[in-house]
């Protein structure tokens, strides 16, 4: 019979639960801090629902209440260096730690006999106007009720997406661990749910961080319910801090109605993160006393019963703290109550400040101040940089070049470019799936690097999504420019939430104030019979979507003058290759690396008079190729830059304008190409110079298969090119010879 032997998790889980005597020892001005910052969190709170029972709140608000305990219980004490994010039902995460932030200078302590003061009304005042969607909010009013962020208070930015700000807080916490000039010793916390528990980046985040020993607690706050979902119907284990083990994390489990344990917990947490020990994770058990939304309690929608609701409410964190001060002889039930009629106040204040009578209603009917809404405006600003942050470089195109030129392998000069980068530029960091190894990844583009910056060539594990959104956490954070690998540009679907709605999104969303210097690589693979999922060609994604910009070399001199050029911008941007030129030769640099090409220029290729030819990466030779036996004069644009900012439409313009005629050249799927975007657009703004609708040649509407004959038959080449030439010139009455 085989032998059985148990197993032990290698990090320790621990419950943590307050005694009577740690009450009763608790420094009393920590005590009476906790109780004024639960109490500010919950009238905030009391108002936002009041408002939305006006119909003043534009959107959701999920409230907090009742979860107040282990938001300030887990911030009261943290640094000014130190950061948070947390979730969609973030009010009391982002209140928690700008009140800290705003204490840290008197020990993180409050006086709860005392006014407010200025910097909380303010506080709150700007918080409620970012609510309501106003332009004296933090963002301008563009992130509203799920979208917090204060990066001067260390509030990084709470977010709508289930899961999505954990990668992104891991990416704050490995630029505090590795970056001169940081404390060496401050932390960071990322809020999340029940929900969010069970989530792929959560998951491979923790992962990430404990293999990387990043000083980050993961702080789930358990409130049993996804909606109206109980955590018992979606997973077998409901205590969530049992993941934290599985990946060797010393993890706690705390009553997160209880205030001072999660103070006791997380004190013990930050000595592990501030030593450099590792990630923890802290689970809080706490409740949320109304629906996912809005002023009703879960019961009137059936999911919770009336009795749970109370039996939680017994456990309430004010009136448990109010209980304690009490008791002690440190408040009594007066000063209580005089303080927390302060904070309404407070509250009803900034409130005040922002609504008026509505002129057109019943008395007492309020409505938003009309000055305070944002000008319309200001709906397209800061989506992007303004790239004035390339204003005092000098560019250079090949011609006029006057250092040495030499025959480079195009992925030498991949390699080239990155290695001269790093060495002008520490904050570079270079990461992917082992592009450690390899003698230079899968394909050369990081030969040499691991050898000349050691702890700046981060091999990943296979998680897309963790890794990219670290990425982006470390950009936000502003202290490194991280460029990040894609082995395959397929695998940008793993990690499209990052990509999309964090990393893209990020600056607008946040009020066009932060910056996201972010150089995404990849390859696009057709021809190599790698199959439908490491073949596409992600321009066409891409280029819908808002904040991105896209660089596409197709020789090695462009590509180190591009590369150059993205590492510049405050921008992300996905930088494209393709397998076919990475093998192949072209004039290059021979030791100069260091130079510029302009952002948003294009390149003429082939000069001509009767069609103008748009096309990048690989399909510019197989354009020139199939140009010279053309019935019609083409002139061949290498676009370079491909997103709607950076595109040279002034070139596009003065050659449609000569040829009246167009056709958009790519490889890859119809239905994904870039050339529908770029089609639309040109059809739109040149209409009237056109003698055709714009021709495009592409790919099949299949991905290419592992067959090469079909792999072939799924993506254009020369002879596609020539058919296009030849129905281009069909559609003016002209036939070939």
């Amino acid at each position: 019979m085989s032998e059985r032997s148990p197993l032990a998790p290698a990090a320790p889980w621990l419950q943590i639960t307050s005694t009577d005597e740690d009450w009763n020892t608790a420094d009393p001005q920590l005590l009476t801090t906790m109780l004024l910052q639960m109490q500010i969190i919950r009238s905030f709170e009391q108002t936002v629902l009041e408002l939305a029972g006006e119909g003043l709140v534009h959107g959701p608000a999920h409230s907090s209440i009742g979860q107040e305990g282990a938001a300030v219980g887990s911030a009261i004490d943290l640094r000014a260096g130190d950061a948070v994010n947390g979730t969609h039902r973030g009010h009391h995460q982002f209140l928690a730690k700008a009140l800290a932030y705003l204490c840290s200078a008197q020990g993180n302590r409050m006086d709860p006999a005392a006014e407010l003061g200025d910097e909380v009304s303010q506080l709150l005042e700007r918080t409620l106007a970012e609510v309501l969607g106003l332009k004296t909010g933090f963002s301008g009013g563009r992130g509203g009720s799920m979208h917090l962020q204060w990066m001067e208070a260390g509030a990084l930015g709470t977010n709508a997406i289930v899961g999505g700000g954990v990668p992104l807080a891991a990416g704050n916490a490995f630029a505090q661990r590795h970056t001169a000039g940081a404390s060496g010793s401050d932390l960071s916390v990322s809020y999340f749910g029940d929900g969010a528990s069970n989530i792929g980046s959560t998951l491979e985040t923790m992962n990430l961080a404990a293999a990387w020993k990043l000083p980050m607690a993961f702080f789930i706050e358990n409130n049993l319910y996804a909606v109206s979902t109980h955590i018992s119907d979606v997973t077998a284990e409901t205590r969530l801090s049992a993941r934290g083990p599985g990946f060797g994390i010393t993890s706690y489990r705390v009553d997160g109605m209880d205030p001072l344990a999660v103070y006791l917990t997380m004190q013990e947490a930050a000595e592990q993160l501030r030593a450099g020990r590792g990630p923890v994770v802290i689970e809080a058990e706490v409740y949320r006393y109304f629906h996912q939304n809005g002023p009703f309690p879960g019961s009137a929608f059936g999911y919770r019963s009336k009795d749970e609701e109370k039996a939680w409410k017994e456990r309430d964190p004010i009136a448990r703290t109010a209980q304690v001060l009490i008791e002690r002889g440190i408040m009594s039930a007066d000063e209580i109550q005089a303080m927390t009629g302060r904070v309404q106040e407070a509250c009803a204040a900034a409130a005040a400040a922002l609504t008026e009578q509505d002129p057109g209603a019943r008395a007492g009917q309020r409505r938003i101040r009309p000055e305070l809404w944002p000008d319309p405006s200001f709906v397209d600003v800061g989506i992007r940089s303004d790239a004035s942050e390339l204003s005092a470089a000098s560019t250079v195109e090949q011609e006029d070049f006057t250092g040495g030129l030499t025959d480079l392998k195009f992925i030498d000069a991949v390699a080239g470019v990155m290695d001269a980068a790093m060495a002008a530029d520490e904050r570079i960091v270079v990461m992917g799936e082992d592009v450690h190894r390899l003698k230079g990844g899968t394909n050369g583009a990081t030969k040499g690097l691991v050898d000349k910056y050691p702890n700046r060539v981060l091999g990943t594990p296979i998680s897309e999504n963790a890794f990219t959104g670290l990425a982006g956490g470390m950009a936000m954070d502003g202290r490194l420019r991280p460029v990040v690998e894609f082995m395959y540009a397929d695998f940008m679907w793993v990690a499209a939430d990052q990509l999309f709605n964090q990393i893209g999104k990020a600056r607008h969303m946040f009020g066009g104030q932060g910056n996201m210097p972010l150089v995404l690589r990849s390859k696009v693979a057709m021809g190599t019979g790698y199959g439908s999922q490491h073949s596409m060609d992600p321009a066409g994604i891409f280029a819908t979507q808002p904040g991105w910009r896209i660089v596409a070399a197709s020789t090695p001199y462009d590509y180190v003058g591009l590369m150059n050029t993205a590492l510049d911008l405050e921008d992300p941007v996905l930088v494209l290759e393709h397998v076919d030129l990475y093998a192949s030769t072209g004039t290059g640099p021979s030791d100069d690396f260091s130079y510029r090409l302009p952002l948003g220029k294009a390149a003429i290729r082939r000069p001509g008079t009767e069609l103008t030819v748009l096309t990048y990466l690989a399909m510019v030779e197989p354009a020139l190729q199939a140009a010279e036996s053309a019935e019609l004069d083409a002139e061949v644009i290498d676009l370079r830059w491909l997103d709607r900012a950076s595109i040279d439409w002034e070139c596009i313009e003065e050659s449609i304008k000569k040829t009246n005629n167009v056709m958009i050249v790519e490889q890859g799927s119809v239905g994904t190409g870039y050339g529908a975007w770029l089609a639309d657009e040109i059809q739109r703004r040149f209409f009237d110079y056109l003698d055709q609708p714009v021709q495009r040649v592409t790919g099949a509407e299949a991905s290419p298969s592992i067959s090469k004959v079909l792999e072939r038959a799924a993506f254009a080449g020369v002879e596609e090119i020539s058919q296009g030439f030849a129905r281009a010139a069909a559609n003016l009455g002209r036939t070939s010879n």
